[in-house]
């Protein structure tokens, strides 16, 4: 009687899962063309970088647009993510360039298109290539599809659909290994990655690829962590996976270090019950598929930018400064208030992003603190089961529970050291007057392991409760993420830059 049963769940799984990939689409691609062009998290330079790598242009310096990217750059953005109507000339804010005569807005246009070739530099010129370099080539698949101007641009943009449904499927598989036997996580992980409020997946931005990135990283060593060695097959894949994240973005780092002590806990496991000479081989294949790349990258920034990760030219157009090391526990981290401001700032924008309109935070801060308490309830609850004797967990289960706790930490962590570490003199973000790092969407590499967290903790939750129950809650949570992010998003719907107005 039990196969039937089992075989019935596994169809009802897939089933959702696909339903899943279907929502996880829908909702990407309405909230993609929902925004206008170009948003403030530097979406202007990102788009830029993907033209140049289009054209197999990649930037040695700190860098001016290129000429392909001028023409969008001036006539497809508004003015509205930083300034009220009433704050423009007129008061109101100016139709779309591509409704209106050409004679009548060349001469702007002209102006703009001069602005940003000879006055505002590309400070994100040196980031990691795998997010340009993929988004480059979609980019080159639209204009060979005959797409041209704003429809070429959404569908930049539009990139963002495939690599969700990706990450949804990624997440399911992600669940699946860590809790195997239950069907509540399997499906809540994907489920809420699909409806994530976060913006960033709304955008032309590097960060979309780095949760992808680093969870088929955490994938793979969890697949690792299960097995007696490692294959070529496995060293190549895990190895050719950090590459990837290395090569997304500088802040997936402190992932990689995670993933570096969980790695180097299973050899140690490997050595001690004499089991490690079989996977030397695989070791060596491993070594070249991660440290190739990654080292081609880093004498590539080396010889162009000037160090190792590309980052001192920015930290110099950002006009940062070192502190000294006596100085960094002055900072407001260390007080009670200061840390409640980091914690409490990058959980609200991990879940909904940092989108400002008008120049005000596009965000309900009731929404924020729900997304927050809510977080930290999960996890505490998480912890608590991690921790109890006896064992809740099996033994595999507590090491990928712990890996997990580890990404999430190691994130935290690194953010912390950036905030304290630098004196941000005139910079605006951050700055004197509020020296934090608090960008969720930097840290969106520990998706999976975060939401393998917090779908456990849900699970924990409602543990004695029937199956029905704990899917109706999560269903009563997907409802409320969907619905809130509706009511903060809805002045933009009607907004004449948007995708539907085109």
């Amino acid at each position: 009687m039990d196969a039937p049963a089992n075989h019935s769940t596994a169809v009802f799984e897939r089933a959702a899962i696909l339903l899943i990939c279907l929502l996880a689409a829908a909702h990407v691609y309405v909230f993609s063309a929902t925004f206008p062009f170009y948003n403030i998290m530097d979406e202007q330079q990102h788009f830029d970088l993907v033209v140049r790598y289009s054209q197999a242009d990649l930037p040695r310096t700190l860098v001016n647009a290129c000429d392909d990217a001028l023409p969008y750059l001036a006539i497809f953005g508004t003015q509205e993510y930083l300034w009220a109507p009433e704050a423009l000339p007129g008061g109101k804010v100016p139709p779309p360039p591509w409704t209106q005569p050409m004679e009548e807005v060349q001469t702007r246009l002209m102006a703009k298109e001069l602005l940003w070739k000879k006055s505002i530099i590309n400070h994100e010129a040196s980031q990691p290539p795998a997010y340009y370099a993929i988004a480059g080539a979609w980019w080159r698949l639209g204009g060979a599809l005959g797409l041209h101007d704003g429809v070429l641009l959404y569908w930049l943009r539009f990139l963002n659909i495939p690599m969700i449904v990706l990450l949804v499927c990624l997440g399911w598989r992600a669940a699946r290994t860590v809790f195997p036997e239950n069907n509540f996580i399997a499906v809540a992980v994907p489920a809420l990655i699909a409806f994530l409020p976060q913006k960033t997946f709304y955008a032309i931005n590097n960060d979309s690829l780095a949760p992808l990135a680093f969870g088929l990283v955490f994938l793979l060593l969890l697949k690792f962590w299960n097995a007696e060695k490692l294959s070529p097959g496995h060293a190549a894949a895990l190895g050719l996976a950090a590459a990837a994240t290395f090569l997304t973005k500088t802040s997936e780092l402190p992932l990689l270090a995670a993933a570096g002590i969980f790695f180097a806990w299973k050899i140690f496991n490997l050595a001690r019950s004499k089991k490690l000479r079989t996977s030397v081989p695989s070791l060596v294949i491993l070594s070249l598929c991660a440290g190739l790349p990654m080292g081609a990258w880093m004498a590539w920034c080396k010889l162009n930018f000037g160090d190792f990760t590309g980052s001192v030219l920015k930290i110099q157009f950002l006009r940062w400064a070192h502190k000294p090391f006596a100085e960094w526990f002055h900072h407001p981290l260390f007080t009670a208030s200061g840390f409640w401001f980091f914690l409490k700032g990058n959980l609200a924008t991990f879940w909904q992003g940092e989108m400002l309109w008008h120049h005000q935070p596009f965000a309900s801060p009731a929404v924020d603190l729900a997304y927050v308490l809510l977080t930290l309830g999960a996890l505490a609850f998480t912890l608590a089961a991690l921790l109890r004797r006896p064992p809740q967990f099996t033994a595999p289960q507590r090491a990928a529970v712990g890996f997990s706790f580890l990404c999430v930490a190691a994130t935290f962590a690194f953010f912390a050291l950036l905030s304290v570490k630098y004196d941000f003199q005139e910079c605006v973000y951050p700055s004197r007057a509020h020296p934090f790092f608090v960008s969720g969407r930097l840290m969106l590499g520990m998706l999976v392991p975060f939401l393998i967290l917090f779908a456990c903790g849900l699970d924990r939750l409602v543990k004695n409760f029937n199956t029905p129950v704990k899917f109706f809650a999560l269903a009563a949570l997907l409802a409320f993420m969907l619905a809130s992010e509706i009511a903060i998003d809805w002045p933009i719907f009607p907004n004449e830059y948007n995708w539907f107005h085109m």
